[in-house]
C-alpha cells in the first residue's frame, strides 16, 4: 500500500497491471489513422514502437491531438530493432547507447505521458539480421541490463524530486517502472540476462517490487523447435527459472506458437504485427495495391485465426513445465 506522506517514495511498485487471462496484441506502424481506427472498432489490445511517435525533423516525441489509442488497451514497445536498423545504416546516434536517436528522459517522459498500459525498458535487439557474431550478441544482453539500470536510476531521481510537491500515490501514478526486457539467441543467453535483470532489478528492492511482467525479446521469426534457440525451448528453461510472482511476455512470435505458450502459465501475452507483412506479400503476388481495406482485413483475419489457437489452447494440457 503507498504511503499518503509528503516526501516519501511509493513502494514496492508494480510494473504492469496484467489480467488473468492471456492477452494478445496486434502490432500498429503508426500513432493513429484508419488502422487504429480499426484495431479500436474491433476492440483489439494493441502494441505501438515508440518509433512510432517520434518526429525526426523536430526531435521530439508526438502523441496526435487525436488518435484512437487514446481509447486503446496498447503497450509501448522501445523500438529496438528499428533503432538497431538505423545504427546501421546512419552510424552513431545522439541518443541511448549511440542507438536510439533519443535520450532516456525524452523515452520515459513520453511513456508515462502517453496513457499506455505498460512500456519496455530500451533493449538492443539480437535477430539473426542485426546481430551476426557471437561479440555483437554478448555485448547487446550486457548493455540491455546497463540500459535497464539507467532508466530505474532516472525513475528514482525522478520520483525523489515529484514526492516533494505530491502525495506517494501520485507520484507512484505519474512516473510508473518499466518493463524490462530479456534478450539473447540460445538458452544460456537468455537465463544469463534473467541473471543480469535479477542483479539490476534487486538492487532497487523494496521501491520496487518484482517485476509482474518481463518482455522477452527477439523472438521474431524465431523457428520454434531447436532444441537450443527455438522458441519453445527458450520458454521451457525461462519458465523453469523465472522470479516467483513474474509473468512474461513474447515479443512477435509465430502463429503456430500460439498453440503452446498460452499454456505456459507464466506467459501472459504476445504481440505480432506478421498480418501487415502478409498483407504486402499476398498484394505483391496479386499485383494489387496494398490498400487501407486490404490491411484492416488482414488484421481482423489475423487476429481471428490467432485467438482460435489461443482458445484451443486452453482447453488442453501443456507439454511443457512453467513456473
Amino acid at each position: 500500500m503507498y504511503n499518503d506522506a509528503l516526501n516519501e517514495l511509493p513502494i514496492r511498485q508494480k510494473n504492469a497491471h496484467l489480467s488473468d487471462d492471456f492477452v494478445m496484441r496486434v502490432g500498429l506502424p503508426h500513432s493513429g489513422g484508419r488502422l487504429a481506427a480499426h484495431a479500436f472498432n474491433e476492440d483489439f489490445k494493441v502494441m505501438v514502437s515508440a518509433s512510432a511517435f517520434w518526429n525526426r525533423a523536430t526531435r521530439q516525441f508526438h502523441m496526435p491531438k487525436a488518435t484512437d489509442l487514446s481509447e486503446l488497451d496498447f503497450a509501448l514497445d522501445s523500438a529496438g530493432y528499428t533503432g538497431i536498423l538505423n545504427f546501421q545504416r546512419n552510424g552513431l546516434q545522439d541518443g541511448m547507447a549511440c542507438v536510439f536517436p533519443w535520450d532516456y528522459a525524452a523515452y520515459m517522459e513520453f511513456a508515462n505521458l502517453s496513457g499506455c498500459s505498460w512500456y519496455s525498458q530500451a533493449d538492443l535487439c539480437v535477430e539473426n539480421q542485426v546481430a551476426r557474431d557471437r561479440e555483437a550478441i554478448d555485448y547487446r544482453i550486457r548493455a540491455t541490463a546497463t540500459l535497464l539500470e539507467g532508466m530505474l536510476q532516472i525513475l528514482y531521481a525522478w520520483q525523489n524530486e515529484l514526492s516533494r510537491s505530491c502525495n506517494s500515490t501520485v507520484v507512484a501514478n505519474l512516473l510508473r517502472p518499466p518493463v524490462p526486457v530479456l534478450q539473447g539467441r540460445n538458452i544460456g543467453d537468455y537465463l544469463f540476462s534473467l541473471e543480469l535483470l535479477n542483479s539490476v532489478w534487486d538492487r532497487w528492492n523494496g521501491w520496487l517490487d518484482t517485476p509482474a511482467l518481463i518482455g522477452v525479446g527477439s523472438m521474431c521469426r524465431r523457428d520454434l523447435h531447436d532444441p537450443e534457440e527455438g522458441l519453445y525451448a527458450i520458454a521451457e528453461a525461462l519458465g523453469r527459472n523465472f522470479p516467483k510472482g513474474s509473468r512474461a511476455h513474447f515479443f512477435g512470435v509465430k502463429n503456430q506458437a500460439l498453440n503452446e505458450i498460452p499454456k505456459m502459465g507464466f506467459i501472459a501475452s504476445s504481440d505480432s504485427m506478421s498480418y501487415d507483412f502478409n498483407s504486402r506479400v499476398k498484394a505483391h503476388k496479386a499485383r494489387a495495391p496494398n490498400s487501407m481495406e486490404r490491411r484492416t482485413k488482414e488484421m481482423s483475419e489475423w487476429m481471428s485465426a490467432a485467438m482460435a489457437r489461443v482458445s484451443a489452447s486452453a482447453r488442453l494440457p501443456s507439454t511443457f513445465l512453467c513456473n
